[in-house]
């Protein structure tokens, strides 16, 4: 029966080159809509169909006449549809109106998602990205965007997802997080860290791709040649002017050059009179780079050579330092920032870390509020209450996690905390529920700790 749909699409595929040839549109979109509806994870399908779709409305980037009226009811059948994770009617019912409106941002973020829990990771992609393209300034659209990219190892367009977000916000601390943790695993995945002794000896890719230099006394970039030049003479030029040394900053905090960027904000701090928080914020969080990438050179250490204790009593050492300081950086930022949620779990995390679960309880409760962070607060609640010997209360912040939860979206929280159910139920003799959690488990990850041997153990006793 697959054979046969590959076959048939194949025809088609064919049918709509022909017909983009002769400018038949109308029919090209027939074509690529059957492609796409015979194999729905292809994503050669898509890109097509969407781009005869353009096409046909000569790239006019509003589609029909009157679109957004005639879209309404596919909009509200989608809403509708969600509510009963209906994916495979939203994927249908975005490519429908996308015939409409192939710009339409809500529908392209609307087959994003429906592609995620569909498992086409590929197609989320691209519907996500259009879904940005049409409107840049969507925080949801970049968010889901760069969790995709991350996910599949392209850090450098993830890092711009969050750096939209953190214009569009400066307070998102979910976004400040992840641009920094993601710059450090990008520049660690792509050599920066390999041969490294110290972040003074990494090169990142803006090195790779720039010019040698003349080292010449005499060789100066004439203005417009360098951003850092230009950013340079500037200060020379109007000392008293903050905003141009936050700008060299975040160039050197951008290009890796780590020491740079905290010396050029400790000057930026004194020429503000020392009194700026936002600088002082943008100071520890380079504080904060510096400690994550020689970390990293650390732990790349340790695996080139695990014999060496002393490799590894660096990168432990190291380890704690973060930590710590982590800790102390976001406990003033709660203190500063109540309302943010995030920066509350973020703190929590650490303490959970370090098995403070008393200090980490009432942290998490106050993050609560937060919808997005809903899944993830009850799993770390249940955590610290399995840890101070609440097991009742463990289990109802288990068991409201795994009711929201699904292996699409959080599959490494789904598993952890029917994972935690499970054990739960087989500690108070609830064999036919624990059974359950464990199937649940095995079902998306076969291999997951024990959670075979023990289901096999119970099937075995029943």
């Amino acid at each position: 029966m697959a054979a046969d749909k590959k076959k048939i699409a194949a025809s088609c595929w064919v049918k709509a080159g022909e017909a983009m040839h002769k400018a038949n549109w109308d029919y090209a979109v027939d074509m690529f809509s059957q492609c796409v509806m015979l194999s729905p994870d292809s994503l050669a399908y898509r890109q097509h169909l969407r781009g005869a779709e353009r096409k046909k409305y000569k790239d006019n980037k509003t589609g029909a006449k009157m679109a957004g009226m005639r879209l309404m009811k596919v909009k509200a059948t989608i809403k509708k549809a969600r509510l009963t994770k209906s994916w495979e009617n939203i994927d249908r019912k975005a490519e429908e109106g996308l015939k409409v409106n192939p710009w339409d941002p809500y529908l392209n973020a609307a087959l994003g998602e429906a592609c995620v829990n569909l498992g086409y990771q590929e197609v989320a992609v691209f519907g996500y990205g259009k879904a940005v393209e049409a409107e840049p300034d969507n925080r949801e659209y970049n968010r889901q965007l760069a969790l995709l990219l991350e996910e599949r190892g392209n850090y450098t367009e993830a890092i711009s997802c969050w750096e939209r977000i953190y214009k569009i916000d400066p307070l998102d601390s979910e976004a400040r997080s992840k641009i920094t943790q993601l710059q450090a695993s990008s520049t660690l995945e792509h050599g920066g860290y390999v041969d490294a002794t110290s972040t003074q000896d990494v090169r990142t890719g803006y090195d790779y791709d720039r010019p040698v230099k003349s080292t010449s006394p005499d060789a100066v970039d004439g203005p417009g040649v360098s951003v850092e030049a230009d950013l340079q003479r500037a200060i020379r030029k109007n000392p008293a002017d903050v905003n141009s040394y936050l700008k060299l900053s975040d160039l050197y905090r951008r290009e890796k050059k780590l020491s740079e960027a905290a010396e050029t904000l400790q000057k930026a701090l004194q020429v503000s009179g020392g009194g700026d928080q936002n600088i002082r914020e943008q100071l520890e969080d380079v504080e904060l780079d510096q400690l994550r990438f020689n970390l990293a050179i650390a732990r790349q250490a340790t695996l080139d050579n695990p014999e060496d204790e002393t490799a590894k009593k660096n990168s432990a050492a190291l380890a704690r330092e973060l930590l710590n300081r982590e800790i102390e950086v976001f406990s003033s930022r709660v203190e500063r920032y109540p309302k943010d949620s995030r920066l509350k779990y973020e703190l929590a995390c650490r303490f959970l870390r370090v098995k403070k679960w008393e200090q980490a309880i009432p942290i998490l409760q106050g993050a609560g509020t937060d919808t997005r962070l809903v899944c993830e607060i009850c799993v770390a609640l249940g955590e610290c209450f399995l840890n101070v010997n609440q097991i009742g209360m463990a289990r109802t912040q288990f068991q409201r996690a795994v009711d929201q939860l699904n292996p699409y979206d959080k599959p490494n929280l789904f598993k952890k905390a029917h994972y935690a159910l499970g054990r739960l139920c087989e500690q108070s003799d609830d064999r036919e529920s624990s059974e359950k959690h464990y199937i649940e488990i095995l079902a998306v990850d076969y291999e997951y700790r024990d959670a075979r041997q023990r289901l096999e153990r119970l099937q075995s006793e029943a």
